[in-house]
């Protein structure tokens, strides 16, 4: 055992968590070709399989996910103690991972992080665009943003953005020639852009509220897309109704380009908290995290 390389660990641990020689292979930075060397070797030592192999997948043995299981977390607490010494260097430094859907990293994530590449040549941010509830720690994410209401009740959050609506919208020219809906079952009767979670797979039912009244529904229409970005063009060449977020379209209804219908229906909710673990963070963290909360609450 004392023979085992800690490098050889953290490749398996690599490909335990990926699933995948080449994913691995590019996490660690290396060739897919040494990745699997290293494996078949620590194997060879161990006396026993960790891996099972096939042309699609690479899955955990028994023995591999008894390893993988009482190694990985003793490797994350490696890598958390060198950040904490990092911290003594004269500069930040070092990857922070933040997991957010569309609209949150393209105008309220990157407006504020933008100005860091410069001031902080030493720290990369790395910002994935994903709609489901990632698990921000078993996918090595140092934070995640999403609406307060869906948060893991072990994580600390802090808003950084003030509450929202999601705003129903159509342009003029459809308006034109279709009756404005007056009540979200009227919907049925209108062409509507739907869009379909890339994690999730179903397609996203519209969301209102009246009082103490909150409900969905489920729209159909000639076009379904998986991007808010996309979804609002098509609204804006008039194919349909769409439901999008405040933010994203205000600046189209000031201009006229859409217009807003049920309005009423239309309720404000809590907006998008930054979330992340309860542990040592890093100084390159901490920086985003002071970025992030200027300015991070106001309506």
């Amino acid at each position: 055992m004392v023979n085992h390389h800690l490098d050889d660990l953290a490749v398996f641990v690599a490909v335990g968590r990926e699933g995948n020689f080449t994913r691995a292979a590019a996490h660690l930075g290396v060739s897919p070709s040494a990745v699997s060397q290293t494996v078949r070797s620590l194997e060879e030592r161990l006396g026993v399989r960790l891996l099972t192999r096939t042309t699609r997948s690479v899955t955990r043995t028994e023995a591999g996910e008894k390893l993988w299981r009482s190694i990985a977390p003793l490797l994350d607490q490696i890598d958390e103690h060198l950040s904490a010494v990092a911290d003594y260097r004269e500069h930040p430094a070092g990857t922070v991972r933040i997991t957010a859907d569309e609209f949150a990293v393209r105008f309220i994530l990157w407006p504020k992080l933008k100005p860091l590449l410069d001031t902080y040549p030493e720290i990369t941010i790395e910002l994935t665009t994903d709609y489901g509830l990632t698990d921000i720690v078993a996918e090595r994410f140092d934070a995640g943003v999403r609406v307060g209401g869906v948060i893991a009740n072990d994580m600390i959050a802090m808003p950084i953005a003030p509450r929202m609506r999601l705003v129903t919208v159509a342009s003029a020219d459809y308006l034109a020639r279709h009756a404005a809906p007056r009540t979200p079952a009227e919907l049925t009767g209108h062409r509507c852009i739907n869009l379909r979670l890339p994690t999730q797979g179903g397609l996203y039912p519209w969301e209102f509220g009246s009082g103490e009244h909150e409900f969905r529904v489920r729209v159909d229409g000639p076009l379904i897309m998986n991007s808010v970005l996309q979804i609002l063009q098509g609204a804006i060449e008039g194919v349909g109704l769409a439901q999008l977020p405040n933010g994203l379209v205000q600046d189209y209804l000031d201009r006229g380009e859409l217009v807003e219908v049920l309005r009423e229906w239309s309720e404000p909710f809590e907006g998008y908290h930054l979330y992340y673990p309860n542990r040592q963070q890093t100084a390159a963290f901490r920086v985003v995290l002071d970025a992030l909360k200027s300015g991070a609450i106001q309506d």
